[in-house]
């Protein structure tokens, strides 16, 4: 079986704090695999590791078969990341900020012809700051292929989008699935996650709480819905 993220041990301190706690992680090459857990679980701070953005404390990570560097330009053009604070220059337009984005990869995707999968055609001269939520989100994804990614990391993409633009969004990342691109995504969002994820982790306190299928998740939980399943595993319901 390949692997797209391979990660054992990982341990992780802030000051006195421990964030991580031995964590094993494995992502299969062409799946969608969901991260979830309670805000400061340690969702965040393990793509940080995964991505070498963080220095681990203790453990090892492989990522498309390499040891993270983000210095090292040739294996990190193959990852394509969206962070969940996106921040764009003031007044540029998507033209703009696509050009340079194209401008930054060896073998970079022919954006123009992409914009219409991603119902942005119609905004190429159009300043960032006027495109609605969801179209951020949208040229997010865009910028984020840009480089023709095998690996595709995603931080609470849908948060605060309406349901429309929730779903196009959807229909955009099945596609890239199918086209081979291997998803990591968080998500406060359990229909998102039973919607899309092949499998999924559910973190506790920088620990592995449960991992499997959504339907192994359930059976295990007892739950009917993953929104049910969530609540009761990291006790969120329990007031």
């Amino acid at each position: 079986m390949t692997y797209a993220i391979e990660a054992e041990g990982l341990v992780k301190y802030y000051g006195n704090n421990q964030v991580l706690h031995g964590l094993n992680m494995n992502v299969k090459a062409g799946e969608i695999f969901g991260l979830i857990g309670a805000n400061g679980a340690g969702k965040s701070t393990t793509i940080d590791c995964l991505l070498g953005t963080k220095k681990l404390d203790q453990g090892t990570v492989k990522i498309l078969r390499n040891s993270p560097n983000p210095k090292q330009k040739s294996h990190f053009e193959q990852i394509g990341v969206q962070f969940q604070e996106s921040a764009f220059q003031n007044g540029l337009t998507v033209k703009e900020i696509c050009e340079i984005t194209h401008s930054l990869y060896k073998n970079p995707i022919d954006w123009r012809t992409k914009l219409a999968d991603y119902q942005l055609e119609h905004h190429v001269r159009s300043s960032i700051s006027t495109l609605s939520g969801g179209e951020r989100q949208k040229l997010c994804i865009l910028l984020a292929t840009m480089g023709q990614p095998k690996l595709l990391v995603l931080d609470e993409l849908t948060t605060g989008l309406d349901p429309i633009a929730r779903r196009q969004i959807w229909n955009n990342l099945r596609r890239l699935n199918d086209e081979g691109v291997t998803i990591l995504l968080t998500s406060h969002d359990m229909h998102e996650i039973e919607t899309l994820c092949d499998r999924i982790l559910l973190l506790k306190h920088g620990n592995v709480f449960m991992e499997g299928t959504v339907q192994e998740v359930l059976s295990k939980s007892g739950a009917k819905s993953m929104d049910d399943a969530y609540l009761q595993l990291t006790g969120e319901g329990i007031r």
